[in-house]
């Protein structure tokens, strides 16, 4: 056979066509950021699947990435929100605890991405105080924001709607995303107060779980044994730190229930239901109250009934988080919007559902320090499944900036999350490091720093107090048996400071070297 200059343009053609595609990678890809506050991980079924279903979330980890180990900087609402916008750890974007306002004026990937060309906005819950900077667009909740007929704050005015609040978070963000510009890329932060205390769910979820009971987790009667930070915190479901009426809706109409801050819940919370809203909620509270009072509980008794109660209101508030993720996912669908757009879900921080008797977070133990992470990925990046690096969330900014093809600023301390995606990381992290600082507070859990390795935990808890603890998490994933000091782990608690004080020095935590070095008493 003669070939000719047609014959094998026809042949290249032919094996080019056999050819699986190339995957190409979208140069403006959008980014919509949905961040939840205090969802622990262990309500999330793709994470855990003993307490809840959450199938629009596990939708997004089955058809994208879940990270396995992802971890905060400072367990805590604003600092963390503050962490995820400068990509920098508290001591270095000046937000440490909830008492400040955040500087407006510092780098954030929001208007870092607004010089790129980038729409921007923010919707639900700021708690940064102040303005926000960066955005083209906001429609903000004042501070905690209310779960019934809330007030946003919007660029113009502060306006009342009725409803529920992660309903209208979402209406308002499909909203935003219906009136953009269409011929440029946007980046929307849908940031939910679900599931945040006082944990009150939509009145259509309100009997979901009502006749569910939850075992009681493992270390719920922890005696905190070797941890003196633990044994004097005011986090404990055992104790009126939880507050039958404010918390558990122990309202009775003849106010013979008074608790601390009971009149906050009836004056607050409770006041702002409407006519129809409150009729529902007192035919599915009205009757656990009477049986309450009849019931007269104590001791162990009470601590139990108030954890199924607090089980079976939190998982109700994350009914109505899942359903509306798959609302807005299914618009993302609708609009041919998911090929061309990193969907992010996260948390501000993890909770503690009973374990070790606590509800909250703050601490470097597990269920505070860990996260819910999940992302459905753009088009052209091939990673799918679970991702077993640890990650934190100083990372977001950076990856952001690579996805989107700006320059990653050298002062961000978190790594670019891309070269995960593309299975191409290089000498990945080994350790994280974590600071909290609000203590004196309500809930008197004391400043501590500290390390995580894969297997190892090192805290120093300061202030008013000082006291390191040591956990082996392979051999005591619950955190159980404080091992600092023991002889035998000497050379690993060396090797751990040497660690923790390499971090600090690599993130320039000048104020925590001298804290460690003794050479600092902080008093204030």
């Amino acid at each position: 056979m003669k070939f000719t200059f047609l014959n094998v343009l026809i042949i290249m053609m032919a094996i080019t066509a056999c050819q699986p595609p190339q995957k190409e990678v979208a140069e403006k890809p959008n980014i919509v950021f949905i961040m939840t506050d205090d969802h622990a991980y262990q309500t999330l079924s793709a994470y855990d699947d003993r307490y809840i279903n959450t199938p629009n979330l596990d939708r997004l980890a089955k058809d994208g990435v879940l990270f396995a180990n992802s971890f905060v900087a400072n367990s805590i609402c604003g600092p963390s929100r503050a962490v995820m916008l400068t990509g920098k750890h508290s001591h270095a974007n000046g937000f440490i605890d909830n008492s400040g306002i955040f500087n407006g004026q510092q780098q954030t990937f929001p208007k870092l991405l607004q010089k790129s060309g980038y729409q921007t906005a923010i919707i639900g819950k700021w708690h940064l105080g102040g303005t926000p900077t960066g955005f083209d667009y906001w429609n903000i909740l004042p501070g905690q924001g209310s779960y019934y007929n809330p007030d946003f704050i919007g660029m113009e005015e502060t306006v009342r709607h009725p409803g529920y609040v992660t309903d209208l978070i979402t209406d308002f963000s499909m909203d935003w995303m219906d009136g953009r510009d269409k011929e440029k890329p946007f980046c929307l932060l849908v940031h939910h107060k679900a599931v945040h205390r006082v944990w009150m769910p939509d009145t259509d979820h309100l009997d979901e779980f009502k006749d569910k009971t939850y075992p009681l987790p493992e270390t719920f009667y922890d005696d905190y044994k070797g941890r003196q930070a633990a044994a004097e915190q005011h986090m404990s479901i055992r104790t009126d730190d939880m507050d039958v009426v404010y918390d558990l809706k122990m309202a009775d109409k003849e106010n013979e229930i008074k608790t601390r801050y009971g009149g906050w819940y009836r004056t607050g919370a409770l006041a702002r239901l409407d006519e129809a809203q409150r009729a529902r909620w007192d035919a599915h509270y009205d009757p656990i109250i009477e049986d309450f009072k009849k019931a007269k509980l104590s001791g162990n008794e009470l601590s139990e009934w108030k954890y199924q109660r607090y089980m079976r209101d939190y998982l109700a508030s994350v009914r109505s988080l899942d359903n509306n993720v798959g609302r807005l996912l299914d618009y993302l669908e609708k609009e041919g919007l998911m090929d061309n757009t990193l969907v992010v879900y996260t948390s501000d921080q993890g909770f503690y559902m009973g374990e070790h008797g606590w509800f909250d977070k703050r601490f470097i133990y597990e269920e505070s320090l860990r996260t819910p992470l999940l992302m459905h990925l753009p088009k052209g990046y091939e990673l799918k499944g679970e991702v077993k690096e640890m990650v934190q969330n100083i990372d977001y900014a950076p990856t952001f900036m690579e996805l989107t093809g700006n320059t990653v600023p050298e002062d961000m301390h978190g790594r670019s999350l891309v070269p995960l995606f593309k299975k191409k990381a290089k000498n990945w992290r080994d350790a994280i490091y974590y600071h909290y600082y609000e203590y004196p507070n309500e809930h008197m859990v004391k400043r501590h720093y500290g390390i995580r390795t894969e297997r190892y935990k090192l805290i120093h808890f300061y202030f008013d107090i000082d006291q390191w603890e040591l956990y082996d998490l392979q051999e005591d994933p619950n955190e159980m048996n404080n091992l600092y000091g023991q002889a035998e782990y000497a050379d690993k608690t060396d090797d751990l400071k040497a660690q923790l004080k390499d971090l600090m020095v690599h993130y320039d935590d000048q104020k925590a070297l001298k804290i460690m070095a003794g050479e600092l008493k902080v008093t204030e």
